[in-house]
């Protein structure tokens, strides 16, 4: 099905229109987008694979490669549990109890669909995940029970083969959420979305939800599939000069980064044993420019979420808090987050109200690309084509898979890495008063640095 909009919404308070303007209603009533741009929706929950199986619900995470004939191939979680609506029907399942795994897409240059299949199965709660360079699929378990809580990589041109059923181990038994590997070095990070602990809305000091993120640095680092299923260490982040708990971080402070090593089968354990940062709930990731993004989608004071910075170097890695929501207009419960090709930074919804993609300029604008008409259903797996001219998101529920397309910025190779170095938006800041200020001067603080210690109650004044 294909659709433009038609009228213009009203402009979202602490944001601007964007580069591309602001979304406009869709008659169909399904993906609100800016003007000049259109979608096509395919292989939906309820319809029929190519090879006859049904297409399984719950779409999320994604991933987008070349294929022959210059088509794009998309490689789909579904994250499915045990009541699942639609699971996974596979011929070769890791567990065939288990509802959840992946399936494949490949998409012609007109944006239609070619064919569409199984590629993996037998999993569960198949999140998030990451592409890897040599072209497969990371999907990763959100879960932690028997047998379960690990990530797979999965070959799109070899689908339910032996590699798609055996966990990497070495990269932990826990809640994966998200992957995504450092080119240049072969460093996998990862990312974990748990409930462990709670939340105390009204006071951050008495949360003890904790979640972590790890790297992995495996002993065969060459770029081809099954390398990293050879073994490899895994590590816990820990920041010495900053508060254990990342809620307390003030956006724009940079931290030194330690890495804890931890034991694969008792990693959450063994992180929270050790000292490494808490997070509350992390989300999506990406690596691009040199940098590795990732969310925490309950993170910081108003729980509206937060988005870091990570930068490897051969001196030592450094942390720094991008982005903390203050505003739901500006941001709600992000989740995947990507960088386009041309170098603003994106992430996908999964709030309580109206679900949308969001932008982030490399000049610190935050503006409103999509919003899902149909329902609250968050949006996942937003990925583009190799070209840079095809956006590839998915509606969770139902289960709707979307090619976006419409005048997109050209491909820039600059683009992400001025994204990886651009400062953050300062509008967004944590405000200081005047008094705070003397202090921090007094003290020998940046003022940063003295609202984050001031929302830690420690008294400057």
């Amino acid at each position: 099905m294909l659709f433009a909009g038609s009228r213009i919404q009203g402009a979202l308070a602490g944001t601007i229109p964007g580069p591309y303007g602001e979304p406009i209603a869709d008659p169909g009533g399904l993906l609100d987008l800016p003007r000049g741009f259109q979608y096509r929706a395919f292989s939906r929950l309820g319809d029929t694979l190519s090879d006859g199986r049904p297409v399984p619900g719950q779409h999320d995470g994604m991933a987008a490669f070349p294929g022959p004939g210059n088509t794009t191939v998309l490689v789909r979680n579904h994250e499915l549990r045990g009541t699942a609506v639609q699971p996974v029907v596979g011929k070769n399942p890791y567990d065939p109890k288990a509802p959840g795994g992946t399936t494949g897409i490949i998409v012609d240059p007109s944006r239609n669909k070619v064919r569409d299949f199984v590629t993996s199965s037998g999993t569960l709660v198949n999140c998030a995940g990451g592409g890897m360079p040599w072209g497969t699929w990371i999907t990763c378990e959100e879960d932690r029970t028997t047998g379960h809580g690990y990530a797979f990589e999965v070959m799109w041109d070899d689908p339910e083969n032996a590699l798609s059923k055996t966990p990497i181990t070495d990269m932990g038994f826990f809640s994966h959420e998200a992957v995504d590997v450092d080119p240049s070095t072969g460093i996998v990070y990862i990312t974990e979305d748990d409930f462990r602990g709670r939340i105390d809305p009204k006071d951050p000091r008495n949360d003890t939800r904790s979640s972590f993120l790890y790297r992995y640095l495996p002993n065969d680092r060459s770029p081809r599939p099954g390398a990293l299923q050879k073994g490899g260490v895994l590590q816990a982040l820990a920041l010495d000069e900053a508060p254990r708990d990342a809620d307390f971080f003030g956006q724009g402070q940079r931290f030194g980064v330690r890495w804890i090593t931890v034991r694969p089968a008792t990693a959450a354990e063994d992180a929270l044993a050790s000292g490494a940062t808490r997070f509350n709930r992390l989300e999506g990731c990406h690596f691009a420019g040199g940098a590795f993004w990732f969310d925490d989608t309950a993170g910081g004071e108003a729980r509206l979420g937060q988005i870091f910075r990570l930068i490897p170097g051969a001196a030592g890695d450094t942390l720094e808090l991008f982005f903390e929501a203050t505003d739901a207009n500006a941001m709600e419960s992000p989740d995947n987050v990507i960088v386009t090709p041309w170098g603003d930074l994106w992430f996908a919804e999964d709030g309580d109200g109206e679900n949308r993609v969001m932008g982030i300029t490399p000049g610190g604008d935050v503006y409103k690309f999509a919003s899902n008409r149909l329902n609250d259903s968050e949006f996942a797996g937003p990925c583009f084509s190799p070209d840079g001219q095809t956006f590839f998101v998915n509606v969770q529920t139902p289960g709707i898979t979307y090619a976006v397309w419409g005048p997109f910025a050209a491909r820039s190779r600059g683009g992400p890495r001025r994204m990886a170095h651009a400062e953050p938006p300062t509008r967004f800041a944590p405000r200081v008063s005047g008094e705070l200020l003397e202090a921090a001067d007094k003290h020998g603080l940046t003022r940063l640095e003295a609202a984050a210690f001031d929302r830690l109650g420690v008294q400057l004044i």
